[in-house]
């Protein structure tokens, strides 16, 4: 003899889940980890009274971890392109100085760091910094000038994407 598992009347339909309500069938409410949003009649007309504004939702689980993570991977491939940029510059551009190959590397150097330090609402200023410092390189050699639009207009749009998802 077999038995079946499940609510014991014989129908082989599983038991309701503990704390759960067992009448909470499609558009009841409940869920299997309890009241699902936007069921309720609270979230039918957006949950929010008059003159109040609905919650801002990202739709990412962890925002301010994505935000640092974008500012990261920004300043990271600042870094590697301003490296492997060295060459290509001395070969292509003519005369690149002592003082401009210095730049880069310190200004890699510094992404790097800041890379390491986004959590931090000053990195975020010190990395608009680095852009400005990029830019004005181009005093000492053009090509740095093209970067810094490059990477200024990249820093720009994750500036942007910060505030859109963190407000």
């Amino acid at each position: 003899m077999s038995r079946e598992a499940g609510t014991g009347d014989g129908s082989g339909a599983p038991p309701p889940a503990p704390g759960g309500s067992a009448s909470a069938g499609p558009g009841g409410g409940v869920g299997p980890g309890g009241p699902v949003e936007g069921s309720g009649p609270a979230d039918a007309g957006g949950g929010t009274g008059p003159g109040e504004q609905p919650a801002r939702r990202s739709g990412l689980r962890n925002p301010e971890r994505a935000v640092r993570g974008l500012g990261s991977g920004v300043l990271i491939l600042e870094a590697v392109v301003l490296l492997l940029a060295i060459q290509p510059i001395r070969v292509l551009g003519g005369e690149l100085s002592g003082a401009a190959i210095g730049l880069i590397v310190g200004l890699a150097v510094l992404a790097v760091l800041l890379a390491g330090t986004m959590g931090r609402r000053w990195a975020w200023h010190l990395g608009t910094g680095l852009q400005v410092v990029l830019l004005a390189g181009g005093f000492l050699h053009l090509s740095l000038t093209v970067l810094g639009i490059i990477f200024g207009l990249v820093w720009a749009y994750a500036l942007h994407v910060r505030r859109v998802i963190l407000g």
